[in-house]
Formats: C-alpha cells, structure tokens, sequence
C-alpha cells in the first residue's frame, strides 16, 4: 500500500496532475499516501485497511466521490476513516451533500501547503508535527 511510518492518506482524485501535486504536499508533511483515480477505485483500497485520512474529490468519473463516500462509511473498518471533501466547486448545496454522506470537513481547490497542514493537525491528533 504505502510506504513509511507517518499516518496514511487516500487521496482520491481523478486528474493525474492534481493527485501528483497532492500527493507530494502530503509527503513532505510525513504522510504515506495511497492513490485512487476514482470512486470505485476508493472503495476497493480502502477495504485493506490501515487508513488514517482520505482526501476525496467529489466530481470524477466512474463513481463520484459521494457515493464513493457513502459506500466507504457502509464498512465497519473504514465506517470511523476521516473523509475530507476536496472540491473545485464551492457551493451551500454541495457542502450540505458532503456532510449528509458523511464529509467531515469541506476543502476548495486549489489546496496550498498551509492548508492542508493545518487540515491534518485537525484531523490527525496523533501526528508528530516535528
């Protein structure tokens, strides 16, 4: 899955070029990251276990990240994972439908570094930030 010792990430997001960006903003923050193009793609790593955070877009093809969200919080081994909505599009009504399946935090694209490290201070207690 991941490679490392820090918390463990999903970063599920459809354009390679974001995931890329992404994934290297969550490594310099000591995280291992594991990465899915799609909705589909979420659900079936996520069913291996081991997830501290999962960072889902909400608009990709295939399975978009609510129902992917829905589906992930149907397991009992990822039903308590940290699901952050990760968005270009910032609206009451999309923010209203990531909490009704189960976001616990909302984040519009594009995500700076400064952001997302206070994102997993919030979400990840535990981390070392040293």
């Amino acid at each position: 899955m991941a490679k490392g010792g820090g918390p463990v990430v999903m970063l599920v997001e459809d354009f390679r070029d974001t995931r890329e960006m992404m994934r290297l903003m969550l490594e310099t923050q000591g995280c291992r990251v594991v990465e899915a193009a799609n909705g589909q793609e979420a659900i079936e790593l996520s069913q291996r276990g081991g997830l501290d955070l999962v960072l889902m877009d909400l608009n990709m093809p295939v399975l978009d990240g609510f129902n992917a969200t829905l589906r992930i919080r149907e397991y009992e081994r990822t039903r308590d994972v940290p699901v952050v909505a990760v968005t270009a599009f910032d609206s009451a009504e999309s923010r209203a439908a990531a909490g009704a399946v189960g976001c616990c935090d909302y984040v519009v694209k594009p995500i700076d570094l400064d952001n997302l490290s206070t994102l997993l201070k919030k979400l990840l207690p535990q981390r070392d930030s040293h």
